[in-house]
């Protein structure tokens, strides 16, 4: 519970630890009021990660004391390098309870779990069960079991998780109640089920096994194979199996890439969720054949393996698992939205919506609020601006917004939700389809409450209420209380906000297995960080203490939030977020550095730009083209270089002009190493000075003073000068002082020359004295002038690759759409530049290296056969072997074509780390090597070639 008043927020606890809380509520408030206490509650918390840390934090305000939580054992704890930070806070051992795997790796096992946690739940005197944003969040089943066994569990219950949770059940709901859906099929284990046995054998199926089914209840054929599926499941037997449905989506598969051959097409398991359990079918056109019926013929061929490893990668492919797969329109340009629901089975209303379209691999990176209030702010300014396009778009995404929230309420009234869920849809120009809902709280739903809050109000009495700002306190209020729970209003809390996932992640956004945090610097104003509390000191001592990434479940490491009056008033909070965490360890990888290059590239470009859901492998393609082009550069040739030309143009003064180059070489060129070795930085400096330069007769020219550009590269780098940091990461102190009496001594003349640009102001100090300099001073300031401008040529490096590889040619147009350079959807580039951002491992020329850490796998699936074996011939791009990263299955691609001579790991489910080999093979070509001295050559004529751009 907050107040009606309160500060916009600093960091997480003070987000928090609001002046008045449920407690302070409960205590003070009326009988109504005191009415909705929720301290007779215990629950068990059966998540992990950030949400589990906030459950406990939340709990704790409502009075809720006696909660107790589950720990699996591969959960990212490891106790001899880390104290779990739960553990910190919750230091009764009673109330903490372990268990092998939170779900358990196939339906057996998951069947052990939930009786295991019903019986922990039972056992300690809980009766509730949170189970937050993973695991067996959605999982109906478990709910149902809940349910019976008399446990309240804080979420959807089961008639919601059945009717939503599941993607063919919420498609039929959807179609049922008018909500708009992405063309495609969803009852493929239906079709399945009339191939195998005819519409007229379905009862003689369900004779043969023995299945009692009330054929004559059914309306219809799709009726009698749902209900007859129903039974299978119940009895645990498969009446079709993956491979029946496989053939049955090629089939369907066939149809609909002839129909749209231009078209990619998305396999979803039902039970998938996180991008989880997903496969793209590509285009029939984009195969090889003379005609469109061989084309569609090989795109279709693809169906029936990518059908098995949905269902691997989410576990459900066992012998009585629901096994139904969708196959949906891809729509490729599409902005992916979803919409906040809150409901109590009787009632249904929305929060606004949430942006998600910036992800890759369905996994979600950066998210920012879609408000109606924003909206219509951002119209009001684009309409002064005189930005017709962009006012335009703004007012589309106005109406887009509101259907999608009244179709939101709509369907959770549908479907009784009664508690917290997610519409989520695709966005498509001036249309939009319901894609699924999330019968769970979502990870980012900190985006939505930070801007807007539920006021309930006593029917009786309109002066009598109380406000919630958690969405966790109010999942809560709705276990305990929701039939009695009025309708909320909403209230506006933060104009917008955002949330960036920090995830263990390599450059190119690859999950990292392991690594271990040694240190992360506090939080700073403004910022909300939900880390599990990771970063928490030790209470005792104040140190950092060590946590130790597993990796055994997902690659996320923290969500980072902050709100603002407008967008661009977040993103600019966001940046400085991003700017000044430092964070280190051993084996360590994160996206740190591209969420921060990602941030300035929107406000840089236009932060109300609207990206669809294939702009970050481009923009990552980019980015890989930035890097390659800086591997060429030999920057100390390059200074060494521009130094002679300025000493020889210097004549007499060569030798002054020499001592003051040497004086500056670290000044300038330290941060420019920096720039180039870390290629997400350099992408958001260079979109946040794309407005400070131009281009004349085909010399880079600065138009903002190159020292002011300096100065902000500092600082845009967090290497301003701080005594408490190490030299390495931070401006040397000389240094310090030389760009600072650079930047005062313009400051200064700024004061008593007026220019209105840095153009203007080098034309008059080439000419004569102006009013208020005798020629002497005059001469001093044109010497300092020179003087603090020598070598400053060199900061037009970056600019030089960016022009060189056209990154800037990667930008928002005037309707606020973003133009995508068609190379950079190349798959060929892509895959190209992620290795150069992230190299492979030196390998030798007979084998082949895991490129990551993560578990082995041979084959598509238990039983199959595997991909290669001793003596198997293998053509580039054929798979030889799967690995398991952060729960995602990942299919590895031969590099190159040859023949394997040896299996170097035998046994499926081996935890490999990167660089081990796993292959020896004989390659079919010998792979050649670049020479010491031809690399050197190629960097000498790409830096010969930069020169030939300065301004000298």
């Amino acid at each position: 519970m907050a107040p009606d008043s309160e500060s916009k927020t600093v960091n997480k606890e003070n987000y928090l630890n609001n002046p008045l809380i449920h407690q302070d509520r409960i205590r003070t408030g009326s009988a109504w009021v005191q009415s909705f206490d929720c301290s007779h509650m215990r629950p068990l918390i059966i998540c992990r990660g950030p949400i589990r840390k906030e459950a406990m934090d939340v709990f704790e305000e409502m009075g809720i004391h006696h909660y107790g939580i589950l720990l699996s054992e591969k959960d990212s704890i490891v106790y001899q390098n880390a104290l779990a930070p739960e553990l910190r806070k919750l230091t009764d051992p009673t109330r903490v309870h372990r268990v092998p795997d939170y779900t358990g790796a196939n339906k057996e096992e998951r069947a052990v779990r939930i009786r295991q946690i019903i019986n922990i739940a039972k056992t300690n005197g809980y009766n509730s069960i949170f189970a937050g944003y993973g695991f067996m969040s959605e999982d109906a089943e478990m709910v149902e079991a809940m349910e019976e066994a008399g446990l309240n569990f804080i979420g959807p219950c089961s008639y919601t998780q059945k009717s939503a949770g599941m993607k063919d059940q919420a498609k039929r709901t959807a179609l049922k109640t008018g909500v708009s859906v992405t063309p495609g099929v969803n009852n493929a284990t239906s079709l399945a089920l009339f191939a195998k046995y005819g519409k007229d054998g379905l009862e003689k199926c369900a004779a043969d096994n023995n299945l009692a089914v009330d054929f004559a209840a059914c309306a219809d054929d799709e009726e009698k194979a749902l209900a007859l599926l129903a039974a299978s499941y119940d009895a645990g037997i498969d009446v079709i199996d993956a491979d029946d449905i496989g053939r049955a989506l090629q089939v369907e598969a066939s149809r609909m890439l002839a129909e749209k051959p231009n078209n990619r097409f998305r396999l979803k398991a039902i039970a998938g969720g996180g991008g989880k359990g997903q496969r793209i079918l590509q285009a029939a056109n984009s195969y090889e054949g003379a005609t469109l019926e061989e084309r569609v013929a090989k795109a279709a061929a693809k169906v029936p393996g990518l059908t098995r490893e949905c269902l691997v990668e989410l576990k459900t492919n066992g012998v009585g698992d629901n096994k139904n797969v969708l196959i949906e329109m891809n729509i490729d340009t599409t902005r992916h939205q979803e919409i906040q629901v809150v409901g109590n089975g009787q009632w249904c209303m929305t929060l606004g919506g949430r942006d998600c379209s910036l992800q890759m691999h369905e996994q979600k990176l950066l998210e920012v609020s879609v408000t109606v209030e924003e909206l219509k702010e951002a119209i009001e300014v684009a309409r002064a601006a005189g930005k017709q396009d962009e006012l335009q778009q703004l007012e589309k995404d106005l109406v887009i917004l509101e259907k999608m929230e009244r179709e939101g309420a709509l369907f959770g009234e549908a479907v009784k939700l009664d508690s917290v869920g997610t519409f989520e849809c695709i966005v498509d120009g001036e249309a939009h389809y319901f894609m699924e809902m999330n019968t769970r709280i979502q990870v980012e739903h900190r985006v939505t409450e930070l801007c807007y809050a539920l006021r309930f109000t006593n029917p009786e009495d309109a002066s009598d209420s109380f406000r919630v700002d958690s969405l966790v306190e109010a999942m809560m209020l709705l276990a305990a209380h929701g039939p009695r729970l009025p309708k909320p209003t909403r209230e506006a809390r933060s104009a917008a906000s955002v949330e960036a996932r920090l995830n263990a992640t390599n450059q190119a956004l690859q999950p990292h297995a392991g690594g271990l945090i040694e240190n992360w610097s506090d939080p700073i104003d403004g910022e909300i960080r939900d880390d599990q509390g990771i970063s928490l000191h030790n209470p005792d001592t104040g140190v950092f203490m060590k946590y130790h990434l597993a990796g055994a479940y997902d690659s996320n490491i923290a969500l980072l939030l902050t709100v603002g009056d407008n967008r661009k008033h977040t993103y600019e909070r966001m940046s400085e977020v991003l700017r000044v965490t430092e964070l280190r360890g051993k084996d360590l990888a994160t996206n740190l550095e591209f969420h921060y290059g990602l941030v300035n590239w929107f406000l840089g470009n236009n932060i109300n730009a609207r990206p669809t859901t294939r702009f970050i492998v481009p923009y990552l393609t980019a980015v890989g083209l930035l890097k390659q082009a800086a591997n060429n550069i030999d920057l100390a040739h390059a200074y060494a270089s521009l130094c002679q030309t300025r000493i020889a143009q210097a004549g007499e003064q060569g030798r002054a002009v020499s001592a003051v180059l040497e004086t500056k070489q670290l000044l300038l060129t330290r941060p420019l190493e920096k720039l180039m070795a870390e290629p997400h930085l350099m992408a958001g400096w260079l979109s946040m000075h794309r407005a400070h330069f131009d281009l004349r007769d085909g010399h880079i020219h600065w138009l903002t003073n190159p020292v002011q550009v300096l100065a902000e590269t500092y600082h845009f780098l967090n290497m301003d000068y701080c005594g408490r940091k190490p030299a390495a990461n931070m401006i040397w102190q000389e240094d310090s002082q030389v760009l600072a009496d650079a930047v005062a001594f313009y400051q200064t003349l700024a004061t008593k020359v007026p220019a209105k640009s840095f153009d203007e102001l080098c034309a008059v100090l080439a000419g004569g004295a102006p009013a208020g300099f005798s020629d002497e001073q005059w001469a001093d300031v044109q010497a300092a002038h020179r003087g603090y401008q020598l070598g400053c040529q060199i900061l037009s490096l970056p600019v030089y690759l960016a022009l060189e590889t056209g990154f800037f040619d990667l930008k928002v147009n005037t309707d606020l759409s973003i133009h995508i350079p068609e190379r950079l959807t190349e798959s060929s580039l892509q895959a190209a530049m992620a290795k150069v951002l992230v190299p492979p491992p030196v390998a030798k020329s007979d084998e082949i290296l895991a490129p990551t850490g993560g578990m082995f796998y041979s084959r598509e699936a238990p039983g199959m056969a595997p991909f290669v074996e001793v003596g198997s011939h293998f053509n580039a791009g054929e798979p030889l072997y799967i690995i398991e990263v952060m729960k995602m299955f990942n299919k590895v691609n031969a590099p190159f074509a040859g023949t394997i001579k040896e299996i170097l790991v035998q046994d499926d489910g081996t935890i490999i780390k990167k660089g081990q080999p796993l292959f020896k093979i004989e390659p079919d070509e010998k792979v050649e090597v670049e020479s010491p001295e031809a690399i050197n050559a190629r960097r000498q004529s790409a830096t010969e070639a930069f020169l030939a751009t300065l301004e000298i």
